[in-house]
């Protein structure tokens, strides 16, 4: 995709969700999202080919935006402790801020298309969190009797879940750091190498 042709994406995906977040999925037109980006109808067309084909991207942009956060918060000399407790926050405010547009993606992802999209869109922050695990093996932090690739999902998982329960769900049974206080402890608790 050329720069000019990137910008446009970009502004039709920013006025998707910005629109969506304010009508809601059903509530938005396609007439609606090009109007807020200030493009043709047409123009929407050479890049989406339905108001639904919008999900996928919402998603893979929302991962982005998160992994890119991550990115910035961890150091290359960061503990492995240290990286889990800010990838863990990070998961949390990032879900925070993006709970609407979440659920939007998850119910979108689950009616268009299959769990293989979700896999192709997590791919690039499985691979990364993989990285960091592979290097707290090598350096002693945790266990190495682990299945990597298994373990990245299932810590992934768990704080996605868990910081999706307490701002989608609204299960407030404890106050948001002691659910991020617990799920550190329990990765902790599984993987110490000590």
């Amino acid at each position: 995709m050329t720069k000019k042709s990137e910008e446009k994406y970009d502004k039709i995906l920013q006025a998707a969700i910005q629109v969506i977040s304010e009508k809601g999925y059903e509530n938005t037109s396609i007439s609606d999202i090009v109007k807020s980006a200030g493009i043709a109808q047409g123009t929407f067309y050479l890049y989406f080919p339905s108001k639904s084909s919008l999900i996928p991207a919402i998603a893979d942009h929302l991962l982005t935006i998160t992994f890119e956060k991550m990115k910035l918060v961890v150091s290359d000399q960061d503990s492995f402790w240290i990286v889990l407790e800010k990838v863990i926050r990070t998961t949390f405010e990032t879900t925070e801020d993006f709970k609407d547009i979440i659920i939007l993606c998850y119910s979108g992802l689950a009616i268009e298309h299959s769990m293989e999209k979700w896999e192709i869109i997590y791919q690039p922050f499985y691979q990364w969190f993989e990285e960091k695990i592979n290097l707290a093996i090598k350096h002693q932090e945790i266990i190495d009797t682990i299945d990597v690739k298994l373990t990245t999902k299932m810590i992934i998982n768990l704080m996605e879940n868990t910081a999706e329960r307490y701002f989608i769900g609204k299960e407030h049974d404890a106050l948001e750091e002691e659910y991020q206080k617990e799920i550190y402890n329990f990765i902790k608790r599984s993987l110490s190498a000590f």
